[in-house]
């Protein structure tokens, strides 16, 4: 649909009215209630009334045409920035739906100007939807993004030992987890040189045939770069659980605890061992 006639008189309320448009940084700044300062709010609103006025002339209300390419930009931008500060997606939306209020028609106005305010008004509730659409993508990608920062924080590779690494575990081992596990410890052999990897599941809380089988993957994977790998931290209640479930580890070295690995390794490795826990 063409802006002539019906939208011209929005068009020029966007971009020539100065009231108008300060009114509309005063109502979504008011219900950002400071958490974005008032000059960003009229930076971002002015852009996007430029970009809204110019689109309106090219494309009409065709809001997903050509003509709207910057207006969309600046809306993935903006909820991006709301996103980031950790506002609610209303609060996001109200960036685009005060507009309808500022616009809104009065007692005075023609015929003309409420059937363009009634076409500006769908327009803008399409891109109130796109602005929430944008807004939950972006909140996807940081949950993501910190989902993978804790799986790095919650899997640390300790040096322990010339020559011996540990992995201690807290928490549950799943695949996602094992994954990075698998990939810390492999490049912590090739970064250190060691020839020997304790895997510490002291953390873990329980272990099933699941878990078992995760734990058995990173000492394959280990021992095909050449590192012998020592599972500690096994529990009597997790001992008798993998008795009961038939679970095996085959060759795999098992202990109660870190220091009986550690002890166990330098062993191997023959090295003389230090005290632990008072023993001479």
């Amino acid at each position: 649909m063409a802006v002539k006639g019906s939208s011209e008189r929005l068009v020029e309320l966007l971009t020539r009215d100065d009231a108008v448009q300060g009114q509309w940084v005063e109502t979504v700044a008011a219900a950002l209630r400071g958490r974005i300062s008032r000059a960003e709010v009229a930076r971002e609103l002015t852009e996007l009334s430029r970009a809204l006025a110019q689109a309106l002339e090219q494309s009409g209300l065709d809001w997903e045409g050509e003509g709207y390419s910057e207006v969309r930009a600046l809306l993935v931008e903006l909820s991006r920035t709301r996103a980031r500060h950790g506002l609610s997606p209303s609060e996001t939306a109200t960036s685009v739906f005060a507009c309808k209020d500022v616009l809104a028609p009065t007692a005075d106005s023609s015929a003309e100007d409420i059937t363009a305010y009634l076409q500006l008004a769908r327009l803008l509730d399409a891109l109130g939807l796109y602005t929430i659409e944008a807004y939950a993508r972006t909140r996807e990608e940081i949950i993501s993004a910190q989902a993978e920062q804790l799986l790095e924080l919650s899997t640390p590779v300790v040096k322990l030992w010339e020559g011996v690494v540990a992995v201690p575990l807290v928490g549950t081992l799943d695949s996602a987890r094992t994954q990075v596990v698998m990939e810390k410890l492999l490049q912590s052999l090739v970064d250190s040189g060691s020839e020997y990897a304790i895997i510490d599941i002291t953390g873990v809380p329980a272990v099933d045939t699941e878990v078992a089988q995760h734990l058995l993957k990173t000492v394959v994977a280990a021992r095909l770069m050449g590192a012998e790998c020592t599972i500690s931290g096994i529990r009597p209640q997790i001992a008798q659980t993998l008795v009961a479930l038939g679970v095996q580890f085959g060759d795999i070295v098992t202990k109660a605890t870190l220091a009986d690995a550690l002890r166990h390794v330098l062993q191997l490795g023959g090295v003389r061992q230090p005290a632990f826990g008072g023993e001479k």
